[in-house]
This record gives C-alpha cells, sequence and structure tokens, in this order.
C-alpha cells in the first residue's frame, strides 16, 4: 500500500555573503577649483542574501573631501564635499566599507583613487623678498651680476617661469641699458663697466611669471652697489699754480723763526673712504733741514731758524699719497724765495679764520648798542611830549579833541561862518557872517598841539573879549611876526 504527500522545506537563509562596492561609471580627474557637488565616480552596492542580510550600509573614511549622495535602489555617486588643493594633496585613495545588516554582520571594502588636476593659483615666489649686490667698480661688460632664482607651486606648464627687467631710470637712462638678465635662469649680466664716482646705487625691478592661463608673475627688487676702487690720483687744489701744472712761487723773510707757515699744500681725492685719505710728504728740498711738511694738513713750516747761509732760493718737492690699494700719489713742486726786509710775513690760517670772527663781533656790539640807545632816547622824547600836553590841557582848561569826538554843540546862530584859509605860505582863521543879535557871542577854539595842522573845534559860546585872547595867542604863535589876523568883522561887531 503506497501514500504520498508533498513535504515544503524552507531554506533559512544565513549571513554568508559579503557585500559588495560596484563602479559603474570609472573615477574621472577633478580639477582642485571644483565646486562643491562635483560627482566624481558613481557605484552600486549588491549583497547575495536576502532579507536584512541584504541590506548594505556604505561608510567614507574620515577626513576626505568627499561624501556618498544615495540616489536609487543601492545606487550612489560620489562627490566632493570641500575645497580641493592640488599643492596639498594631488591624488586620494577613497576607501569604501560596505556593511549588511545581517548577524553577525559582514562587510567589505573598496578603494577608489582620485587624482586632482592642477589650476594655476599660484604666482611665482622669489627665493628672497629683495636682493643686495656688491659690485666693484671698473669690472669687465658682459660679466655675470647675480642670479635670482623664484619658484611656483603649480604643476606642469603652470610652473614654467621666465624672468624679465621691467623698464625703469637709472640717471634718466633706461636699466636695460646698463644690465640684461637671461629669461630662463633669472642671470643677470652688466652691459658696460661701472664708475663708482658717477654712479654708485641703483635699483632693478626684475619680474618672473609662469606659463599659466591666466599667467600670473610677481616682483622683486635688486640693489646693486658699486664698491669704490682706488682709480683716482690725489688732485691738487691749493696752491693754485700748482693745481694748474705750473711751478708755485712763495716768498719768506730770511727774520722767520723755526715754525713759519710758508705755505699750505691742499689736495682732494674723488675716491671714497681710505682711498680718499690723503698724506704729505716732502719728498725732495734744496735744503731738507730747513723745511718740514705736516703729514696730514700739508702746512709747509720751517724747522729752524733761517740761517745767513741758506741760499735764497728753496725748491720743494711735495709727494701726496692716498691710502687706496694700489697707492695712487701726485706731486707738486713748491719754489721758495727768501727775502731780506719782507715785514709782512705769511699769517697762520687759522689767525686768519680767527679775525673775522672778531671783528663779526665787534659789529654786533655796536649794532645792540646802536638800537638801545635809539630805544631809550624815544623813550623819552615821549614821555616829554606827554608831560607837556598834560600841562597844557590843565592851564588851559579846554577839551583838546577832534570834532567827532567833542561834545554835542547847539548852534545858536545858523549865520555864523568860520573859514580856515590855506593860501599861501600861511594859514589863518576868518569869523565871518553873523547878524545883530549874534554880536555878543564868540567861540573859543582849541588845537591839539601835537598836530601840525592844527585841528578846531567849536566847544561853548563866549564873549568878544576871550575870543580876542584867543586870537592874540594864535597870532603870537605864528612863526612870522608881520601876520596879524582879521579880525575887522569882530572889530566891527564891537
Amino acid at each position: 500500500m503506497e501514500s504520498h504527500c508533498r513535504l515544503q522545506i524552507d531554506v533559512v537563509d544565513v549571513n554568508d555573503n559579503t557585500p559588495e562596492i560596484v563602479l559603474t561609471s570609472e573615477p574621472q580627474p577633478v580639477r582642485e577649483d571644483a565646486p562643491s557637488g562635483t560627482v566624481v565616480a558613481l557605484l552600486n552596492a549588491r549583497d547575495a542574501d536576502s532579507g536584512n542580510n541584504s541590506k548594505v550600509t556604505l561608510r567614507l573614511s574620515k577626513g576626505s573631501p568627499f561624501t556618498l549622495k544615495p540616489s536609487y535602489s543601492n545606487n550612489y555617486a560620489l562627490v566632493t564635499n570641500g575645497a580641493l588643493d592640488r599643492e596639498s594633496f594631488s591624488d586620494y585613495n577613497i576607501e569604501i566599507t560596505a556593511t549588511d545588516s545581517g548577524s553577525p554582520p559582514l562587510s567589505s571594502k573598496k578603494i577608489i583613487p582620485v587624482s586632482i588636476t592642477d589650476v594655476n593659483d599660484n604666482p611665482p615666489i622669489f627665493t628672497q623678498p629683495s636682493y643686495n649686490v656688491y659690485l666693484k667698480e671698473n669690472g669687465v661688460p658682459g660679466s655675470i651680476l647675480y642670479s635670482v632664482s623664484a619658484s611656483d607651486l603649480d604643476f606642469g606648464e603652470n610652473a614654467k617661469i621666465s624672468y624679465s627687467i621691467l623698464d625703469s631710470k637709472v640717471q634718466d637712462v633706461s636699466v636695460s641699458s646698463y644690465v640684461y638678465i637671461n629669461s630662463d635662469n633669472g642671470s643677470i649680466y652688466s652691459m658696460h663697466s661701472f664708475d663708482y664716482e658717477k654712479l654708485k646705487v641703483f635699483q632693478i625691478q626684475v619680474q618672473a611669471k609662469d606659463q599659466g592661463s591666466p599667467s600670473l608673475s610677481s616682483n622683486v627688487t635688486v640693489h646693486v652697489f658699486i664698491l669704490d676702487q682706488n682709480d683716482n690720483a690725489p688732485a691738487v687744489i691749493y696752491p693754485s699754480s700748482a693745481a694748474l701744472g705750473s711751478l708755485s712761487h712763495q716768498r719768506m723773510p730770511r727774520s722767520a723763526k723755526a715754525g713759519h707757515l710758508v705755505t699750505k699744500v691742499t689736495a682732494v681725492d674723488a675716491d671714497s673712504g681710505h682711498n680718499a685719505w690723503i698724506s704729505y710728504k716732502l719728498a725732495e728740498a734744496t735744503d731738507a733741514s730747513l723745511f718740514t711738511v705736516n703729514l696730514y694738513t700739508g702746512e709747509v713750516r720751517t724747522k729752524r731758524t733761517v740761517s745767513e747761509q741758506d741760499d735764497s732760493s728753496q725748491r720743494l718737492l711735495i709727494e701726496i699719497q692716498d691710502d687706496g690699494e694700489p697707492v695712487q700719489s701726485a706731486t707738486v713742486t713748491v719754489s721758495i724765495l727768501l727775502e731780506d726786509g719782507l715785514h709782512e710775513p705769511i699769517l697762520d690760517l687759522r689767525q686768519k679764520v680767527a679775525e673775522p670772527s672778531k671783528k663779526t663781533g665787534r659789529i654786533t656790539l655796536y649794532l645792540i648798542l646802536s638800537l638801545a640807545s635809539v630805544s631809550v632816547l624815544s623813550l623819552v622824547t615821549f614821555l616829554i611830549l606827554a608831560v607837556k600836553c598834560m600841562r597844557n590841557s590843565r592851564s588851559s582848561g579846554s577839551c583838546c579833541m577832534r570834532r567827532s569826538d567833542c561834545d554835542d554843540y547847539k548852534n545858536p546862530n545858523r549865520n555864523l561862518q568860520i573859514q580856515l584859509n590855506t593860501d599861501g605860505p600861511i594859514k589863518y582863521v576868518e569869523v565871518l557872517g553873523g547878524d545883530m543879535l549874534s554880536q555878543s557871542q564868540s567861540f573859543r577854539s582849541c588845537m591839539s598841539p601835537m598836530s601840525e595842522y592844527s585841528d578846531f573845534t567849536l566847544i561853548k559860546p563866549s564873549s568878544t573879549n576871550d575870543f580876542k585872547e584867543v586870537i592874540s595867542v594864535l597870532d603870537a604863535s605864528l612863526p612870522d611876526s608881520t601876520w596879524t589876523f582879521e579880525s575887522q568883522q569882530v572889530s566891527r561887531k564891537q
């Protein structure tokens, strides 16, 4: 006897398959200036298990400027998540970990390489902020002065550098007339020799430019200092005849004592520093025991008293040397004539310098005394005039002031006229007009004692007798005694 039955067996899944990461698109190089969110690669996560065992989670390693952006059905996009800098990191190895949800969970890893492409975002940088070059004068034209160097952090064409000299002026001449530069290696060469006495220092502006697009550049200053060489001999400037190449003649009395100043030789050197230090010495002399030359000042003095046996004509050869290397020198010949009865010996130059200062001091003292005297005299005169004015004002009892400063005056008679006659060399006052009612009225005048033109001001009415007194005072004060005041109108009124 047989029987049949159907048996259904359910196989329970065991998490025995690791998740898998599959790249659906190869990663592409990324520019270092790419914005955040730029897609680098596409990938898919798979797991052969089922249920929770097939659920896969992806995770990136920390510290990378990338992130995973899920799209659909375990598909992801690898995108940028921050700023990129090729000069800091040119390549990234992005490690992605896939983990399922099984128990125990299984995981796998995949590394995706990503390269960063360069962008010309760095200018060339010189090795120094500025350069100092010390160059001896009289150098050979075409010799190298210095080599500048710059570097660029970029890559490829963006890092290729070329050098050039920016146009500028040196003593109103283009700097390119003095130097040129190798555009490939930055070596600077001289175009001609330099003379320290004409040009001591100048600057060169060097530019380094890369080959990127757009190109970037930077500049640096090269300071060139010309060093002095002892290439100038001392030049005699005194005695002037010796400076012109002729013989210098000096006179000296035979009565000169030891230490007498005969002359002074002065020379200058166009060089500088030690090369310009000058010393003097007596190279040859008719009588070397009679004269001496100061080593530093060039003063020629007698070493002893002149004797009768000394020749009347002395000849000195003075050598002038600088302190350079090699030594440069010059000579000057001084002819000295010894004369009898010469009472005006050459004075010491220091005394000559002192005399003008004494004279100047005396003149200054005289000017100060004169100014003080004039000031005191002016003050005394002013005080005397002020006292006289005060006394006159008290004795007359009148108000000495100008018309604009007097008290208000009410004219009692509109017909009265006063005229100041200025015709001719003599000035006088006429009182005209007036009616019968005003004959008893007259006016007293007041003159300013300090005024030459005698401003008249009417103060108040007075009697005719008082007016006569004023006229008589005016008559007596005038310089011409023959002058009389025309007072016919007044007498007529009386």
